[in-house]
């Protein structure tokens, strides 16, 4: 019965969104079997039952693939930034939504992702300073701050003070990490007279 199902699968042919949810799932599939150094195009696409050709067409290295997987898994926090009507609620929203994709993803992925930088699309870069873009925007709409005008790097410190703790501190962060964060430094910077 499998092996009619296997071919099933072979004579139907996948397209657009449903052959790119396939190939996603896959990844992951192969990332917890494997792990990020042995993940490899070939593996995935056997396991998607397609070519690696499929892949690189949408994808140009490992490192894109395995942020596309992620994106797929668990949204874009792009996708929804938090609004909480209040700039301190919406920073700390974005920093334990951040926590909670790197616990989710997990450290080998991470940092294999962290040493396959080089690779990835410049747009992974910008994601968190456009959310943050975001967020201050609003705040300075609302009055809480006297402009979303600020250096890109205030505007990604809170962003940048969780990644050192991440990826650095080698203890958990706590919400105490992330109220400290955004009370003792990113508020008052931000809420300082230009």
């Amino acid at each position: 019965m499998e092996a009619r199902a296997a071919a099933g699968d072979r004579g139907t042919r996948r397209r657009g969104p449903a052959l790119e949810a396939t190939i996603l799932d896959a990844v992951w599939a192969e990332l917890s079997e494997v792990g990020y150094a042995r993940l490899t195009m070939e593996g995935v696409a056997a396991r998607a039952r397609t070519g690696k050709q499929v892949l690189y067409r949408r994808w140009a290295n490992r490192a894109e693939l395995v942020v596309a997987a992620m994106r797929h898994r668990g949204g874009s926090i792009a996708d929804e930034i938090p609004d909480t009507g209040e700039l301190r609620g919406d920073v700390l929203a974005v920093l334990r939504q951040t926590v909670h994709r790197h616990r989710d993803t997990g450290q080998d992925v991470i940092r294999g992702i962290m040493a396959d930088l080089p690779d990835l699309h410049p747009e992974f870069f910008t994601v968190m300073s456009d959310v943050m873009t975001t967020i201050l925007e609003r705040a300075a709409a609302r009055g809480e701050i006297p402009s979303a005008r600020l250096p890109v790097r205030v505007v990604t410190l809170p962003t940048d003070l969780l990644r050192h703790e991440l990826l650095l501190s080698r203890r958990p962060v706590t919400d105490e990490t992330l109220t400290g964060i955004v009370d003792d430094v990113f508020l008052p910077v931000v809420r300082a007279p230009r």
